[in-house]
């Protein structure tokens, strides 16, 4: 049997990319950060329809299905899975999106400090 090929994440080194692996393979998530990974960069370089106003946006409930903010709740769950130098260089790929975000959404209110930004504001 061949082995499982992974999804790369761009700008992560082979050794992050390993600690990620890993991490999935033992919390039994496979390729659920690069699926994850993959949904954030397309919404910091899509449509700006897709960042939706919070007083009209519909949300179903399912996870990751209408609510854009399942995504970073868990790539930030890896972030703070992962060692501590993987962390930081998956951390420095995540930060460029999300400020990309944030600077074309105008509507996120980012000033209530117990919640992180993306929960209930995409």
């Amino acid at each position: 049997m061949r082995p499982r090929r992974y999804p790369a994440i761009d700008g992560l080194s082979a050794r992050c990319m390993a600690d990620l692996r890993r991490l999935e393979r033992s919390r039994s998530f496979l390729e659920d950060t690069a699926e994850a990974f993959r949904r954030w960069k397309a919404l910091a370089h899509g449509p700006l329809r897709l960042i939706a106003d919070p007083a009209t946006a519909q949300r179903c409930g399912i996870p990751g299905c209408c609510d854009v903010g399942y995504f970073r709740d868990h790539l930030e769950a890896v972030l703070h899975a992962l060692p501590k130098k993987s962390g930081r260089e998956l951390r420095a790929v995540l930060t460029p999106l999300d400020d990309e975000i944030l600077r074309r959404a105008k509507v996120i209110q980012v000033d209530n400090l117990g919640v992180p930004w993306w929960r209930d504001q995409l």
